[in-house]
């Protein structure tokens, strides 16, 4: 009889890390649940499974519950347990706060942090019940820094940051492991999505999100409890530490602030 497969949820899949994200678990023998609220999931789904193992596409949007409830519901007719969850979906905003339209700072909060911690609670109680499991995170070294021009974005960030490490250490002895992917700028759909290609930040090269995923992946295996990726960004990381907030606020907003990209 053939071994079973262990099977893996990943978040935000159809593009970008989520999509790397879901090809390293399959490359690396996982059958998968893959979800994102856009119908290019299913190309994803169709491109995973050209890997080896099943590939389940669930269209959603895992910033509501009923979203998030039909991603749940998807993994559970597997009939087996979920043995790694990738929570990866994430959305970003630019532009400054007061002149943003509060449905969009809504989902931001509503993706990011709301569909998320649903969704780890209910996939966690059943991995603390069995006693195994892998959660990976992806927050963001935007967490570490006031966002000017990003407020939302970063400050939801930092909640994911603050949450991976109290939830890693409530689950310490238990034998499910968590794990903060924190990346930088990343060279995928996120700038675009975030109307953010006329700052900075957004036409400068970034990092490529197959690397990023593959430090991320390797990190949840071993059961690390953060990878910040590239030595740029731990750089960057370190300096957050020692230096006010004011001045890191001030220093995002140059990168950040719209029309910045044309003025250099």
């Amino acid at each position: 009889m053939a071994e079973r497969r262990p099977l893996a949820i990943v978040t935000g899949a159809s593009t970008g890390i989520g999509y790397e994200l879901a090809r390293c678990c399959a490359q690396n023998g996982f059958d998968l649940v893959i979800a994102a609220n856009e119908r290019q999931i299913n190309e994803a789904s169709r491109e995973l499974q050209k890997l080896g193992g099943n590939v389940e596409a669930v269209e959603a949007d895992l910033a509501t519950l009923n979203g998030v409830d039909t991603l749940y519901a998807a993994a559970k007719r597997m009939n087996r347990p979920v043995d790694a969850l990738l929570a990866n979906a994430g959305r970003g905003l630019g532009k400054a706060f007061l002149d943003q339209d509060f449905s969009d700072v809504k989902s931001v909060v509503e993706t990011n942090i709301t569909g998320t911690l649903y969704l780890v609670q209910k996939v966690g109680r059943d991995m603390r019940a069995r006693g195994a499991g892998r959660i990976l995170i992806t927050g963001s070294i935007a967490g570490l820094m006031p966002g000017t021009y990003q407020a939302v974005y970063n400050g939801s960030k930092a909640f994911l940051d603050s949450f991976s490490y109290a939830l890693r250490h409530e689950l310490k002895d238990s034998g499910v492991s968590v794990t903060c992917l924190m990346p930088g700028a990343t060279e995928t759909e996120f700038f675009e999505r975030a109307d953010m290609l006329d700052t900075k930040i957004g036409t400068e090269k970034k990092d490529d999100p197959a690397d990023v995923a593959k430090q991320g992946f390797d990190a949840m295996m071993r059961g690390d409890g953060q990878v910040i990726t590239g030595w740029q960004n731990k750089l960057q990381a370190a300096i957050t530490r020692i230096t006010p907030s004011d001045t890191l606020a001030e220093m995002h907003r140059r990168q950040a602030e719209p029309g910045t990209a044309a003025a250099e």
